[in-house]
């Protein structure tokens, strides 16, 4: 009996160590499976506003959207409604200097609720790295849930839609059990082409500077005006708990 019981101890023991094991492994798949839901999710959204070619509806200059709450939305734009709250909210970002702005870690909350559009999906856009072979739901605000899914908008920073005066920041862990994320976004280099889909448009954006931040430089990521920025978040280095962050600017390309 003794010789059975330490057999079955020694079995548990191979058991849980091979769990443990691959856990990462068994992680990163349902992740990259959750990962891919969303997207594929979101471009159903997105397709809403194809016309019958196929083709993308045309982009309308967020500057020439009044941001007067009231204003009558546009019938040809699908979530017409959605798209002038986020250049209203873009607009009152740059003219109170975001204020709210404190520590680039906190902000978590999500200043519009999809569902309240008609969406069916949480993802507000997607992110495509090619030189990173990466592709990645865009959420908004940087909740733990949102953050263990894919990639998210800070709050108190601009929406991802594009236009002078505004810096979208995206933030992303540096791998997380097992997950990639942003694990390699250091292996970017200025000039690198980055991609953001959003539900009326196609933004392309080309890597312009990396720097290497203290968590609390909050200045190095506000709005610089006449600029149409889109910054990439991460800790920095990677397995350190987040003692810096890893900042990538990115400059609108004149598409």
């Amino acid at each position: 009996m003794k010789r059975k019981l330490l057999l079955i101890n020694a079995a548990l023991s191979l058991l849980l160590g091979l769990m443990v094991a691959f856990y990462p492994k068994l992680n990163q798949v349902r992740t990259d499976i959750g990962v891919s839901e969303e997207v594929q999710i979101f471009y159903r959204e997105a397709s809403r506003e194809a016309d019958p070619s196929g083709n993308r509806a045309r982009h309308v200059d967020p500057t020439s959207i009044p941001p007067q709450s009231g204003e009558t939305p546009d019938p040809e734009r699908p979530f017409s409604e959605l798209y002038q709250a986020m250049v209203a909210h873009n607009r009152f970002l740059y003219e109170t200097g975001q204020e709210s702005l404190s520590d680039p870690w906190s902000y978590q909350q999500e200043v519009f609720d999809l569902s309240q559009y008609g969406l069916e999906g949480e993802a507000v856009a997607v992110i495509r790295i090619d030189r990173l072979e990466l592709e990645l739901p865009v959420f908004l605000g940087a909740t733990a849930d949102h953050m263990n899914r894919g990639a998210a908008q800070l709050s108190q920073t601009s929406m991802p839609i594009g236009g002078p005066n505004t810096n979208c920041v995206i933030a992303g862990h540096c791998g997380w059990t097992g997950a990639i994320f942003f694990r390699y976004l250091s292996n970017l280099q200025v000039g690198d082409e980055i991609e953001l889909t959003n539900l009326w448009d196609e933004l392309h954006y080309t890597v312009a500077d990396m720097k290497i931040i203290n968590p609390t430089d909050v200045d190095k990521i506000l709005i610089q005006e006449g600029r149409d920025l889109l910054t990439l978040l991460t800790c920095h280095p990677y397995g350190t708990g987040g003692r810096y962050r890893l900042v990538v600017y990115c400059e609108r390309n004149n598409d």
